[in-house]
Protein backbone atom coordinates (compact mmCIF):
# COMPACT_ATOMS: atom_id res chain seq x y z
CA UNK A 1 0.00 0.00 0.00
CA UNK A 2 1.01 3.82 -0.89
CA UNK A 3 -0.21 6.48 0.59
CA UNK A 4 -0.10 9.88 -1.60
CA UNK A 5 -1.00 13.33 0.13
CA UNK A 6 -1.01 16.66 -1.26
CA UNK A 7 1.19 19.01 0.83
CA UNK A 8 0.85 22.52 -1.48
CA UNK A 9 1.75 23.61 -4.98
CA UNK A 10 3.94 20.77 -6.21
CA UNK A 11 4.72 19.30 -2.83
CA UNK A 12 3.56 15.75 -1.54
CA UNK A 13 4.45 13.20 0.92
CA UNK A 14 4.39 9.74 -0.32
CA UNK A 15 4.28 7.21 2.54
CA UNK A 16 5.47 3.62 1.61
CA UNK A 17 6.10 0.65 3.49
CA UNK A 18 9.64 0.96 3.33
CA UNK A 19 10.14 5.04 3.51
CA UNK A 20 8.00 7.91 3.72
CA UNK A 21 9.06 10.30 0.58
CA UNK A 22 8.65 14.30 0.75
CA UNK A 23 8.83 15.52 -1.92
CA UNK A 24 9.44 19.56 -3.47
CA UNK A 25 8.45 21.27 0.62
CA UNK A 26 6.88 24.36 -0.55
CA UNK A 27 4.48 24.63 2.95
CA UNK A 28 1.90 23.14 4.23
CA UNK A 29 -1.08 24.79 5.57
CA UNK A 30 -2.56 21.85 6.90
CA UNK A 31 0.20 20.65 8.75
CA UNK A 32 -0.09 17.30 6.77
CA UNK A 33 3.45 16.02 7.17
CA UNK A 34 3.47 16.23 10.69
CA UNK A 35 0.30 13.74 11.07
CA UNK A 36 1.93 11.41 7.88
CA UNK A 37 4.73 10.93 10.18
CA UNK A 38 2.53 10.22 13.40
CA UNK A 39 0.71 7.86 11.03
CA UNK A 40 3.52 6.07 10.09
CA UNK A 41 3.87 2.94 12.41
CA UNK A 42 7.44 2.37 12.38
CA UNK A 43 9.45 5.22 13.88
CA UNK A 44 12.38 3.44 12.43
CA UNK A 45 10.98 4.06 8.56
CA UNK A 46 13.49 6.19 6.70
CA UNK A 47 11.89 9.86 5.72
CA UNK A 48 13.67 11.31 2.41
CA UNK A 49 13.16 14.79 1.67
CA UNK A 50 13.59 15.45 -2.15
CA UNK A 51 14.31 18.87 -3.59
CA UNK A 52 14.11 18.92 -7.35
CA UNK A 53 15.71 22.70 -7.59
CA UNK A 54 16.40 25.83 -5.81
CA UNK A 55 13.31 27.92 -6.64
CA UNK A 56 11.33 29.03 -3.17
CA UNK A 57 7.81 27.19 -4.64
CA UNK A 58 10.25 24.21 -4.74
CA UNK A 59 12.21 24.92 -1.73
CA UNK A 60 11.97 25.71 1.82
CA UNK A 61 15.07 25.58 4.05
CA UNK A 62 12.33 24.59 6.96
CA UNK A 63 12.83 20.93 5.34
CA UNK A 64 15.91 20.72 7.64
CA UNK A 65 14.32 21.18 10.85
CA UNK A 66 11.41 18.88 10.24
CA UNK A 67 11.23 15.06 11.37
CA UNK A 68 14.47 15.73 13.58
CA UNK A 69 12.73 12.78 15.34
CA UNK A 70 13.34 10.26 12.40
CA UNK A 71 16.36 9.11 10.35
CA UNK A 72 16.32 11.52 7.54
CA UNK A 73 18.14 11.59 4.15
CA UNK A 74 18.08 14.39 1.97
CA UNK A 75 18.37 14.32 -2.25
CA UNK A 76 18.70 17.45 -3.02
CA UNK A 77 19.30 19.19 -6.66
CA UNK A 78 23.13 20.31 -7.53
CA UNK A 79 21.57 23.96 -8.19
CA UNK A 80 20.95 24.74 -4.35
CA UNK A 81 23.08 26.82 -2.57
CA UNK A 82 25.35 24.97 -0.36
CA UNK A 83 25.52 27.91 2.30
CA UNK A 84 21.67 27.11 2.67
CA UNK A 85 22.54 23.24 3.67
CA UNK A 86 23.28 22.81 7.46
CA UNK A 87 27.06 21.52 7.70
CA UNK A 88 26.51 19.32 10.45
CA UNK A 89 24.47 16.39 11.77
CA UNK A 90 22.27 15.61 8.21
CA UNK A 91 22.59 13.23 5.47
CA UNK A 92 22.43 14.59 1.99
CA UNK A 93 23.26 13.55 -1.26
CA UNK A 94 23.22 15.98 -4.41
CA UNK A 95 22.31 14.60 -7.86
CA UNK A 96 22.58 15.97 -11.06
CA UNK A 97 20.94 14.72 -14.34
CA UNK A 98 21.82 11.36 -14.94
CA UNK A 99 23.30 10.50 -11.66
CA UNK A 100 21.95 7.00 -10.03
CA UNK A 101 22.00 6.64 -5.93
CA UNK A 102 21.40 3.19 -4.64
CA UNK A 103 22.37 3.58 -0.92
CA UNK A 104 19.27 5.62 -0.03
CA UNK A 105 18.17 3.34 3.42
CA UNK A 106 14.01 2.67 2.51
CA UNK A 107 14.69 2.84 -1.23
CA UNK A 108 16.38 0.76 -4.28
CA UNK A 109 17.77 3.90 -6.31
CA UNK A 110 16.79 7.22 -7.29
CA UNK A 111 17.71 8.22 -10.90
CA UNK A 112 18.18 12.40 -11.61
CA UNK A 113 16.57 13.02 -15.00
CA UNK A 114 17.07 16.66 -16.45
CA UNK A 115 14.47 19.49 -16.90
CA UNK A 116 13.55 22.25 -19.01
CA UNK A 117 14.12 24.52 -15.93
CA UNK A 118 16.33 24.85 -13.90
CA UNK A 119 17.38 21.62 -11.08
CA UNK A 120 16.22 17.86 -11.87
CA UNK A 121 13.57 15.35 -12.23
CA UNK A 122 13.63 12.50 -9.81
CA UNK A 123 12.99 8.27 -10.68
CA UNK A 124 12.24 6.61 -7.59
CA UNK A 125 12.68 2.81 -7.08
CA UNK A 126 11.60 1.27 -4.35
CA UNK A 127 12.57 -1.91 -3.05
CA UNK A 128 9.94 -4.11 -3.49
CA UNK A 129 10.01 -2.44 -7.08
CA UNK A 130 7.45 -0.09 -8.03
CA UNK A 131 8.70 2.93 -9.27
CA UNK A 132 7.65 7.15 -8.16
CA UNK A 133 8.57 9.75 -10.66
CA UNK A 134 8.36 13.36 -9.79
CA UNK A 135 9.04 16.77 -12.32
CA UNK A 136 10.30 19.03 -10.20
CA UNK A 137 9.82 22.03 -12.99
CA UNK A 138 9.82 19.70 -16.30
CA UNK A 139 7.29 20.69 -18.72
CA UNK A 140 6.64 22.07 -22.12
CA UNK A 141 6.75 25.88 -20.74
CA UNK A 142 5.09 27.25 -23.65
CA UNK A 143 4.74 30.97 -22.21
CA UNK A 144 3.55 31.85 -26.23
CA UNK A 145 3.28 35.90 -24.90
CA UNK A 146 7.02 35.76 -24.11
CA UNK A 147 8.68 33.89 -26.41
CA UNK A 148 9.27 33.52 -29.91
CA UNK A 149 7.60 30.45 -32.05
CA UNK A 150 11.19 29.74 -32.00
CA UNK A 151 11.98 29.82 -29.05
CA UNK A 152 9.17 27.59 -28.61
CA UNK A 153 10.26 24.68 -30.89
CA UNK A 154 13.35 24.84 -29.01
CA UNK A 155 11.49 24.00 -25.44
CA UNK A 156 9.39 21.89 -27.00
CA UNK A 157 12.25 19.78 -28.69
CA UNK A 158 14.37 19.68 -25.11
CA UNK A 159 10.81 18.93 -23.34
CA UNK A 160 10.93 15.77 -25.76
CA UNK A 161 14.20 14.52 -25.79
CA UNK A 162 14.03 14.23 -22.09
CA UNK A 163 11.12 12.44 -22.18
CA UNK A 164 12.54 10.22 -24.63
CA UNK A 165 15.42 9.17 -22.69
CA UNK A 166 13.29 8.24 -19.95
CA UNK A 167 10.85 6.49 -21.96
CA UNK A 168 14.07 4.31 -23.22
CA UNK A 169 14.82 3.75 -19.33
CA UNK A 170 11.12 3.47 -17.84
CA UNK A 171 8.66 2.82 -20.48
CA UNK A 172 6.23 2.52 -17.62
CA UNK A 173 5.80 4.07 -14.33
CA UNK A 174 3.36 3.52 -11.37
CA UNK A 175 3.30 7.09 -9.85
CA UNK A 176 3.53 10.22 -11.60
CA UNK A 177 3.46 13.76 -10.48
CA UNK A 178 3.49 16.05 -12.95
CA UNK A 179 3.34 20.09 -13.41
CA UNK A 180 -0.60 21.23 -14.81
CA UNK A 181 0.16 24.84 -14.73
CA UNK A 182 -3.06 27.04 -15.70
CA UNK A 183 -0.34 30.21 -16.37
CA UNK A 184 0.19 28.34 -20.26
CA UNK A 185 -3.41 29.15 -21.19
CA UNK A 186 -4.37 27.10 -23.88
CA UNK A 187 -1.31 24.75 -23.62
CA UNK A 188 -1.70 24.04 -19.54
CA UNK A 189 -2.36 20.23 -20.79
CA UNK A 190 0.72 19.66 -23.40
CA UNK A 191 3.58 18.33 -21.24
CA UNK A 192 1.45 16.20 -19.17
CA UNK A 193 -0.13 14.79 -22.39
CA UNK A 194 2.93 14.01 -24.13
CA UNK A 195 4.74 12.22 -21.09
CA UNK A 196 1.67 10.40 -20.66
CA UNK A 197 1.40 9.96 -24.56
CA UNK A 198 4.85 8.28 -23.83
CA UNK A 199 5.10 6.42 -20.79
CA UNK A 200 2.51 4.55 -19.18
CA UNK A 201 1.69 6.01 -16.62
CA UNK A 202 -0.52 4.16 -13.49
CA UNK A 203 -1.63 6.96 -11.56
CA UNK A 204 -1.16 10.58 -12.36
CA UNK A 205 -1.11 13.47 -9.78
CA UNK A 206 -1.28 16.71 -11.52
CA UNK A 207 0.92 19.40 -9.57
CA UNK A 208 2.05 23.02 -10.03
CA UNK A 209 -1.29 25.00 -10.30
CA UNK A 210 -0.43 28.09 -9.09
CA UNK A 211 -3.72 29.10 -7.68
CA UNK A 212 -6.48 27.21 -9.94
CA UNK A 213 -6.68 24.10 -8.44
CA UNK A 214 -9.57 23.42 -10.53
CA UNK A 215 -7.06 22.38 -13.25
CA UNK A 216 -5.89 19.48 -11.05
CA UNK A 217 -9.45 18.04 -12.00
CA UNK A 218 -10.06 19.31 -15.95
CA UNK A 219 -6.78 17.40 -16.63
CA UNK A 220 -8.89 14.35 -16.62
CA UNK A 221 -10.53 15.43 -19.56
CA UNK A 222 -7.44 16.32 -21.38
CA UNK A 223 -5.82 12.67 -21.31
CA UNK A 224 -5.51 11.62 -24.87
CA UNK A 225 -7.35 9.40 -26.08
CA UNK A 226 -6.44 4.93 -26.38
CA UNK A 227 -4.30 5.83 -22.62
CA UNK A 228 -4.75 4.13 -19.78
CA UNK A 229 -4.26 6.44 -16.38
CA UNK A 230 -5.74 7.16 -13.51
CA UNK A 231 -6.09 11.08 -12.88
CA UNK A 232 -6.25 11.80 -9.60
CA UNK A 233 -7.10 15.12 -8.32
CA UNK A 234 -5.78 16.28 -4.98
CA UNK A 235 -6.65 20.05 -5.33
CA UNK A 236 -6.73 21.06 -1.88
CA UNK A 237 -3.67 21.13 0.49
CA UNK A 238 -3.82 17.73 3.06
CA UNK A 239 -6.08 15.79 0.34
CA UNK A 240 -4.78 11.84 0.31
CA UNK A 241 -5.02 8.91 -2.23
CA UNK A 242 -4.44 5.57 -0.90
CA UNK A 243 -3.41 3.01 -3.58
CA UNK A 244 -3.69 -0.73 -3.21
CA UNK A 245 -2.06 -3.41 -4.15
Amino acid sequence: MIKVTYLDHSGFAVTAPSAIMVFDYYKDPDKKLEKVLAESPDPETPVIFFVSHHHPDHFNTSIFELAQNRKRTYVLSNDIFSKLVPKKGLSVAWMSAGDTIESIPGLASVHAYASTDVGVSFLVTLPSGETIFHAGDLNDWRWTEDSTPQEQKRMEEKFNTIVARITTEHPAIDIVMFPVDARLGDDFARGAQTFLSDIKTGYFFPMHFWGEPQKACEFASYIPKGVSTECICLDRPGQEYTIRP
